[in-house]
């Protein structure tokens, strides 16, 4: 049919596939196929066909791509699938180490990886139904990010509607944004001309662009992208690889960065990264180092994840940039555990594309083993590309006559205490603890946090003004907050900024937020006790850790005062992190803050008796090894034991030498006897060991029906959300994993359940619909 017979749909129809045909070829395979002047005039007819008759334009329309109106701000997305972050290698030790865990965690002498390159840009998930884009959000914390659809719609690059049949119902597409340099340089002059601020680095000019609240300023600078992983997919099988992955997003017609290879074992991710790191400079675009994956998906799951970052993966980092500069002044910062780290303010300088100003000096003994000093001349570098740090002093441009040696303030400068550093300690504290507003509001900043006690509304601003106003001083003084309370807070910041809100002009006093922060206060008073446990801020007590202490422990009392041994023979707690947590509640202070915290409401739940399995770490023998007496080895210890010896009447003993221990090891164990608060804290831990025998389950089975299996969640579920589902098997002393392995015990599959339905049928998994898992959790039995 010729263009006059075409009616207005057939012809909007036309145009617009006809202009993403040629958008594709000039953005994504860099080979235009009609020249500018031709396409502007085909994309002004599709714009007058689409203003006479708007119901034509069509979702994937390329006139989306010119932006809108602006918006009021960025709404939040939840991440279907989390945007997690990845472990960095920097040195060849690095690479080795990650080559060897891979091998072993999958038992294979040889292992093929997906090798890319580390794009320097902003990482973005982009959603596709049925083929159409639909929305774009930022990575954010890794769970909750910014829908940012209508300034993705303006990068020419991305489709918005991917090419091919059999398309998937739901393709979440991970990659980055980016800036290319030269699209980088141009912006930059036109900044210039316009007499306007310049970007630092394209890094920077990609993030600013992309959260541009008004879409056709980002249209107006030239953004990239390009995909490199998946999130959430429904609807359709998943390649069997990486490599295969990225194959297919070429076939649906998303721009893949072509620098990718498949390489074997450490040898070949080295020469990858030899060879990346000699073609850098020519790159169009920034890197900051090469990505390793393996490459069969399959693997990856099998290794999953640790914390929040895949075994399966690894991000090696290019060495640092260097630049020199001068040291203007030594100061200190306090941060939120009262750490005092000495910090070098910088005469600025521009090194690893961003102008450095200051430059972290770690602690005393780093800046004394450098021998920094004000004035002088320091080479800086970024380590990993991040991290501002001073590398050495330049000795020959030292100032005359020379300037003194730096020594660390005796008192913090936040709040004048005393600043302490406990014996093999690198770092010196505040001992202020809550009296300090620094480590206050740090504290605070951390307790409310999303995935602590989680205060919906409570930002730095509030955070900043309570404390400032003295309406906070400490995290319990958070459940007391009165609505005056919060209302003085905000009279008293205003009067502070010299501002006048206009509802306090038009006579007119705002309450709705002071409500909702306080209603937030209200609903985080009853929080799971590993999120009260990880929202303290004990030093090294993540959320690995603190699910670990709930687990095993069960009740907050017992947690608060369990001590160092016992600490020790938990799974995954070294003696480090022991000592760390044992510390924190021997203090008074951090002890009367709990006490406050409690009597103001705040009430832990799912706690439960002490975890079966414990009984085995307190046999007499872990535990003594455990309290870390000189030169008692475990083996020495169980000498004592089987002697008949218990830790009571060891407490007791006065002579050390009748056992068979060798003279040197007798010797040991008496002079830490000699001490009696060391007999009294072996007492105290015998007869912690009794009561905790007593509260134990007789059985693992005793603490619920499912306890020893583990269960492997996939699909969509009827009536309940994976979560829900996750509750009611952990309830019943179950494991959820996120993989399909030998050791899974059941599969819980629900609509468009995937490839892990697949991989249990293979390894012969009982698989259970929602009805058949709450027929199991009912009965009682496995």
């Amino acid at each position: 049919m010729s263009e006059l017979n075409q009616s207005p749909a057939e012809r909007a129809a036309w145009l617009t596939a006809e202009l993403n045909r040629h958008l594709h070829a000039y953005h994504v395979l860099d080979a235009p196929t009609i020249p500018d002047a031709e396409y502007d005039q085909l994309f002004a007819e599709l714009q007058k066909i689409e203003a006479e008759h708007p119901e034509l334009a069509a979702p994937d329309s390329p006139t989306l791509r010119v932006g809108a109106a602006p918006l009021p701000q960025f709404d939040a997305v939840t991440h279907a699938v989390p945007m997690l972050s990845l472990n960095n290698g920097f040195s060849e030790e690095d690479i080795e180490n990650f080559d060897r865990r891979v091998r072993e965690g999958l038992d294979k002498l040889e292992v093929d990886y997906a090798a890319e390159v580390k794009f320097d840009g902003l990482a973005i998930n982009l959603r596709y139904e049925n083929g159409l884009f639909v929305q774009a959000a930022t990575r954010g914390d890794g769970y909750t990010g910014e829908d940012v659809s209508a300034n993705i719609r303006t990068i020419g690059v991305i489709p918005l509607r991917l090419r091919g049949e059999h398309l998937p119902r739901v393709l979440e597409v991970r990659g980055e944004v980016l800036m290319f340099k030269a699209d980088f340089e141009a912006m930059n002059a036109r900044q210039r001309e316009a007499g306007q601020k310049e970007f630092v680095n394209p890094r920077n000019a990609a993030a600013g662009s992309l959260r541009q609240l008004d879409s056709r300023i980002t249209a107006q600078r030239k953004l990239r992208f390009f995909a490199y992983g998946i999130g959430e997919l429904l609807g359709a099988e998943l390649p069997s690889s990486h490599s295969a992955l990225l194959d297919w997003y070429e076939e649906l017609g998303l721009p893949v960065a072509k620098e990718r290879a498949v390489v074997r074992g450490k040898d070949g991710l080295l020469n990858y990264f030899s060879r990346i790191g000699l073609a850098r400079p020519a790159m169009p675009y920034e890197i900051d180092g090469v990505v390793y994956k393996t490459n069969l998906l399959e693997e990856q799951r099998e290794l999953g994840f640790v914390s929040r970052a895949p075994r399966f993966a690894l991000a090696h980092k290019f060495p640092a940039e260097e630049a020199t500069t001068v040291v203007q002044a030594i100061e200190v910062q306090v941060g939120r555990t009262g750490a005092i780290t000495p910090v070098a303010r910088l005469a600025p300088v521009f090194v690893g594309g961003v102008t450095v100003t200051n430059a972290t000096l770690h602690n005393e003994d780093e800046v004394r083993r450098k021998d920094v000093r004000v004035g002088d001349t320091v080479i800086v570098r970024r380590a990993g590309d991040v991290i501002p740090e001073v590398l050495a002093v330049v000795p020959e441009k030292r100032p005359q006559p020379e300037p003194a040696a730096y020594v660390l303030p005796k008192s913090c400068p936040v709040c004048g205490s005393h600043v302490v550093r406990e014996e093999g300690e690198a770092i010196a504290r505040c001992s202020g603890g809550l009296f300090c507003s620094a480590q206050r509001k740090e504290a605070i900043r951390h307790f409310s946090g999303r995935r602590m006690m989680d205060i919906e509304g409570l930002g730095d601003r509030y955070i900043d003004n309570l404390v400032e106003c003295n309406l906070v001083h400490g995290v319990a003084d958070l459940f007391k907050l009165t609505l005056d309370d919060l209302l003085k807070m905000k009279r008293l910041a205003d009067e502070r900024d010299g501002t006048t809100p206009e509802t306090v002009q038009q006579g007119k006093i705002a309450t709705k937020w002071a409500d909702n922060l306080l209603e937030a206060i209200g609903a985080s008073k009853t929080p799971p006790l590993e999120r009260l446990l990880f929202a303290l801020g004990i030093r090294h007590v993540g959320e690995s850790t603190a699910k670990t202490l709930a687990e095993w422990l069960g009740h907050f009392a017992l947690i608060r005062r369990a001590p160092v041994a016992l600490l020790r023979v938990l799974p995954d707690i070294g003696g480090t992190v022991a000592e760390s947590i044992a510390e924190f509640f021997a203090e008074p202070k951090n002890q009367q803050a709990i006490d406050a915290l409690l009597a103001a409401g705040v009430a832990p739940q799912g706690e439960h008796a002490p975890k079966a399995q414990l009984r085995d770490k307190l046999e007499p023998v872990s535990l003594l090894a455990a309290m870390g007496i000189p030169k008692l080895t475990e083996p020495r210890c169980r000498q004592l034991i089987e002697q008949g010896l218990t830790l009571e009447a060891l407490a007791y003993l006065k002579i050390f030498d009748v056992f068979g221990l060798p003279a040197t090891v007798a010797g040991a164990l008496g002079e830490w006897m000699a001490v009696q608060a060391n007999r009294d804290a072996l007492l105290a831990l015998d007869a912690l060991r009794a009561e905790l025998l007593a509260q134990l389950p007789a059985t693992a089975a005793a603490e619920g029906a499912m306890a020893g299996k583990t269960f492997v969640l996939t699909g969509t579920l009827p009536t309940m959300g994976r979560d829900q589902a996750a509750a009611l098997i952990e309830q019943a002393g179950g494991k959820v994993s996120g993989s399909v392995s030998k050791k899974t015990s059941y599969l819980v599959a629900g609509a468009e359940a995937g490839s892990k339905l697949a991989k249990a049928e293979e390894l012969g998994v009982t698989i259970l619909d929602e009805a058949g898992l709450l027929a199991l959790l009912g009965q009682g039995g496995a």
